[in-house]
Parts: C-alpha cells; sequence; structure tokens
C-alpha cells in the first residue's frame, strides 16, 4: 500500500485553523506546532512566527498562561535582531499585551497593545489591527476610560462586520466586544453584537468557540428583552457545550444563569440547585441567591449573604448588580438607611459607566427608596425616568417591575385611576412573561387590600408603622405624633400583634408587603 504524503506546511495551517473552530484543540496545537516547525526548517522566520502567535493567541484564550509565556519567550528570541516596526514585532507586542491583562499588569498591557496597534496600522495589517484595538479597548474600560475603551471597540468592528477579516479573528472580536459589553452594561451594544454573532454561528453550526460563553450572554440578553423560553433553551445549551468535551471556566456562568430564570418564573427548588451547582464551578451564586431568599421570607439570610458579597466585590463588572438587589433586600428587611447609601453608591457607578440600562437601574431603587420613606412625591421622578430608560432598552420585566413602584406611588397621591392602568399593565407583562413569583406578589397585595380595605390596621398605627419604617425609635415617634412613649409602645405591640411579627424590621417588610406604607 502507498503511505500517507506528509502535510505541506499551508495545509497545517489550513487543519489548525479548521480545528481550533471545532475546539479540536490538541488538534490544532499540534499542527500549528509542526507547521512552526516546518517554517524553521526552510529558514521562514515571519511564517514560524505567524503560527507561534496563532497558538499562543489560542493558549491565552484558554488561560494557559505557563505554556503560553513559553512560546512568547521562542517568539522573543526568534525576533531578537528584528526591526521594532516589523509586522512580527507588532504580533509579538499583542501577545504580551495579552498575557499582561490575564495577569492583571494593565499599565503594561495598555503600554504594549498601544504599540501593537501602532505597528499594525503603520503595515497594514488588519487582522492584528482588529484584535490589538479589541483588547486595548478592554484595557482602557477596565482602567476606567469607558468611553475611550469603547470607541477603540467600535473602530475594531468595522473590519469584523463588512467580513474583512478571517473566521477566527470574526469569531474572538465578537466575543471580546459582547463581553466588554456585558462588564459596562451597554445592553444596546450587545444586542446588536450578540444578534449578529448568532447569525454569523448559525451559518456555520459545527462552530464551537463562540457557543459557549456567547450562548450565556445570548441568553442574558433575551431574558432583558422578555424571551424568558428562549433564554433557558441557549442557558441549557450554552451549560451542555461548556461540559464538553471539557468543563469550562464558563459553565458556572451558564448554570447561574439558568438558576435567574427558575427565579423569575417562581420554580424556587430548581434554582436553588442551580445557584449551588454554580457555586462549585466557581461563580458566585449571589446577588440570585439572595434575592431568592427574600422571596421566600427569609429575610436575614438574604440581607446577610448580599452583605458579604458586596463587601468582598470590588470589581467594575459584579459590584452594580450587587447594589441593586442590596437596595431590595435592604427595603425588604426595613433597613431604609442601608438601602439609600447603597443608591447613592449606585448612581455614581451609574455615572462613571455612562451606562443607559444602569441608570435605570439606578433611577428605579431610588425611586423605591423614596416610597419606604413615605414620599410618593419624590418617588415618581426618579420612577418616571427608569420606565422610560428600561423601555429604550427593550427591557420588558424591569418596566412592569417599575411599573407596580410607579402604581404604589400615584395611589399614594390619590391617583386611584392612574395607579389601576399601571397595576392592569404590570400585570398583563408579568403573566406573559411567566413571572410567577411576581404575580403571585401582586395577588397577595390585591387580597390584602381586599381583605383589610385599609382596616387592619388603624390609621394611628399605620402612622406609627411608617415612623418605625424610617427607624425612629418610640420616643422620638411620641414626640413627633404627641404620644407618650407608653402610648407609643403599646401601639408597636398592637402592630406587632395584628401583623404576626416580632421585630420592627419584620413590621416593616409586612407593610410593604400591604402597599401601607
Amino acid at each position: 500500500m502507498r503511505s500517507e504524503l506528509p502535510l505541506r506546511v499551508a495545509d497545517l495551517e489550513k487543519l489548525a485553523v479548521a480545528s481550533f473552530l471545532l475546539a479540536e484543540d490538541i488538534a490544532s496545537d499540534e499542527a500549528w506546532t509542526r507547521a512552526h516547525q516546518l517554517h524553521l526548517q526552510t529558514g521562514n522566520r515571519p511564517g514560524a512566527v505567524r503560527c507561534a502567535f496563532w497558538l499562543v493567541f489560542r493558549l491565552l484564550n484558554a488561560g494557559d498562561l505557563s505554556s503560553a509565556n513559553g512560546w512568547i519567550a521562542r517568539i522573543e528570541r526568534l525576533l531578537y535582531d528584528a526591526g521594532d516596526d516589523s509586522p512580527e514585532r507588532g504580533h509579538l507586542t499583542y501577545l504580551t499585551g495579552f498575557h499582561a491583562i490575564l495577569s492583571g499588569d494593565l499599565p503594561a498591557a495598555e503600554a504594549d497593545l498601544g504599540q501593537s496597534v501602532q505597528i499594525a496600522e503603520r503595515c497594514g495589517d488588519l487582522e492584528l489591527s482588529t484584535l490589538a484595538r479589541l483588547a486595548l479597548g478592554r484595557v482602557l474600560i477596565f482602567r476606567g476610560d469607558v468611553s475611550g475603551g469603547v470607541r477603540l471597540l467600535d473602530e475594531a468592528m468595522v473590519a469584523v462586520n463588512a467580513g474583512e477579516v478571517s473566521p477566527v479573528v470574526v469569531g474572538d472580536s465578537y466575543c471580546a466586544a459582547i463581553d466588554a459589553c456585558h462588564d459596562v452594561f451597554d445592553v444596546r451594544r450587545g444586542q446588536i453584537w450578540t444578534a449578529a454573532l448568532s447569525r454569523w454561528c448559525d451559518t456555520q453550526p459545527d462552530l464551537v468557540p463562540y457557543e459557549g460563553l456567547c450562548l450565556v450572554h445570548r441568553a442574558e440578553f433575551l431574558q432583558l428583552k422578555g424571551a424568558w423560553v428562549e433564554a433557558m433553551a441557549l442557558a441549557g445549551l450554552a451549560r451542555r457545550r461548556l461540559s464538553l468535551p471539557v468543563v469550562q471556566l464558563a459553565l458556572g456562568a451558564a448554570i447561574y444563569q439558568q438558576g435567574e430564570l427558575h427565579r423569575l418564573r417562581g420554580q424556587f427548588d430548581q434554582a436553588e440547585r442551580c445557584y449551588r451547582q454554580a457555586s462549585d464551578h466557581g461563580r458566585d451564586p449571589q446577588p440570585g441567591l439572595a434575592l431568592l431568599r427574600l422571596a421566600r421570607g427569609q429575610g436575614d439570610a438574604a440581607a446577610h449573604g448580599i452583605g458579604r458579597a458586596l463587601a468582598e466585590a470590588d470589581d467594575l463588572v459584579s459590584r452594580p448588580q450587587l447594589l441593586a438587589a442590596y437596595v431590595e433586600i435592604m427595603l425588604g428587611v426595613g433597613d431604609v438607611p442601608a438601602a439609600r447609601a447603597a443608591c447613592t453608591e449606585l448612581a455614581q457607578v451609574a455615572r462613571s459607566l455612562g451606562s443607559a440600562m444602569l441608570a435605570a437601574v439606578s433611577d428605579r431603587a431610588i425611586g423605591a427608596v423614596e416610597l419606604a420613606n413615605a414620599d410618593p412625591g419624590a418617588a415618581l421622578a426618579p420612577l418616571r425616568r427608569a420606565s422610560s430608560g428600561f423601555r429604550n432598552v427593550e427591557a420588558a420585566y424591569d418596566v412592569a417591575r417599575t411599573g407596580i413602584l410607579i402604581a404604589r406611588a400615584r395611589r399614594a397621591l390619590g391617583d386611584q385611576e392612574g395607579a389601576g392602568l399601571e397595576f392592569e399593565a404590570s400585570r398583563a407583562t408579568l403573566e406573559g412573561l411567566g413571572a410567577v413569583a411576581d404575580l403571585a406578589m401582586l395577588d397577595r397585595l390585591a387580597s390584602d387590600r381586599e381583605a383589610t380595605g385599609g382596616r387592619l390596621l388603624t390609621a394611628r398605627e399605620v402612622q406609627v408603622l411608617r415612623l418605625v419604617a424610617r427607624g425612629s425609635t418610640n420616643r422620638s415617634i411620641g414626640a413627633e405624633l404627641g404620644l407618650s412613649e407608653r402610648t407609643v409602645d403599646r401601639h408597636v405591640s398592637n402592630i406587632f400583634a395584628k401583623l404576626g411579627v416580632s421585630s420592627r424590621a419584620a413590621a416593616t417588610a409586612f407593610g410593604y408587603e400591604l402597599d401601607l406604607l
């Protein structure tokens, strides 16, 4: 039999790319290594550097810093006498910049990636220019220059959208851009680029590298738009893709996303299992787990969990999400001052990031705090801004939840008809979404109001409860209402008895549930 002829170097490079796109990493690495060696044998230094570059690119994306570092050292040795403006030098500085990002050295990353961009521009290397601009944009965002970083992302994506770069660069660029949008809560760009990546992947269903974490992001954006069934399907697909052939780092994110959707749909047991499994795979289950505890009436556990997570979080991505949940949970347990303090920080973060979505989240939190402080007039303006902001990014669920707060504020101001319209619109949206937990809360409010007709507590007891919710002591309540401290003590005891609670925080939370505050 005739033996098979060895592959030529050009065929090895094609095999390496095809194997990478199919997530056959070992085969891809072997092909790049063999092609690199053949280029060295023929004295083709640029070809040898090119093959080593794509091998290191794969290793860095996989988080294998030690192997990548060894190959970077080899490239540096090959280029010891190459000029600073050579194309190969630009590829090297991209890799060292990428490595610096993963190592946490952002100043070094910015310097190396900036040099890579300049070399790529001088040499007319569009692929390197695209990759380097995207990476440099991420670094600028990490360092607080959000507008400058986003501008670089937009510029890099021009070549991607025009089809001017190879499939490896296309897929990686979309994922890098979507990751950046996720980091800065840029929902509009994230939706556009996620949809574009989805269309590109749909034409090539065998592609695997862009069907893991990118699926998680797609699920997140679908959840925001209210397509919860489709979001759950994509989260499940992401979980399978990230589990095989080996478990990937983003698996915890996919499982957490499943937990979020189960929680929103009132499937609390399934949500709890997902949060625990996400934690097992390295994804902190907060804020979802704390919000689940609050939904189950476990206020103390919710407050402890979210407080711990917030104390540990100092990064740009997770802290705003935790702050928003912290406000909700603190209001749920009756700690209005703590909620207000978190609102202040949340507003500052929203302004610094320039995120329309985060600005709406911040406005809703401010409105909720003002409602809890018995000032519906002050609550309406930020709540209306929040509703408009959520509509602009097509966040249906958030529009509905904000509508409930607007309805409560309008009713407190005597606008019964306007409140009724808001409640009806919110209920219709929640029913369409299948938001079982929120619908149950609305039903409880309606039945409680119908059963009590506002008569569960006397008018004086409602006054006292509102002051309790503000954190006032019995002595200060008495001074404000012109009552003796003993009389206030009796009112507080009656409130506890009628509501079936044993603490001021629990009485406050129950008051919110009954819409008395």
